[in-house]
């Protein structure tokens, strides 16, 4: 349980980025494209993918500032 703690950044960094990646790409891309066209979406998932594993780092490196801020220890 105390481990848990300290995955929290990444975690919620990972979650955030690919929902919000998605969300996004719903948004903007998928209500623009006609239905007959191809898309890819083994590339949509990998892109999303990718865009969690950057979020989840920088959620990492954000809650490592705070915790060395307030001087806890890990």
């Amino acid at each position: 349980m105390v481990i848990m703690k300290y995955k929290a950044g990444i975690i919620s960094g990972f979650v955030l980025g690919v929902a919000g990646f998605l969300l996004l790409f719903k948004f903007i891309f998928l209500d623009r494209i006609p239905p007959s066209d191809e898309l890819a979406p083994g590339m949509v998932v990998l892109a999303s993918v990718v865009n969690g594993v950057l979020f989840a780092f920088l959620g990492s490196r954000t809650q490592q500032y705070f915790l060395k801020k307030r001087n806890y220890k890990m």
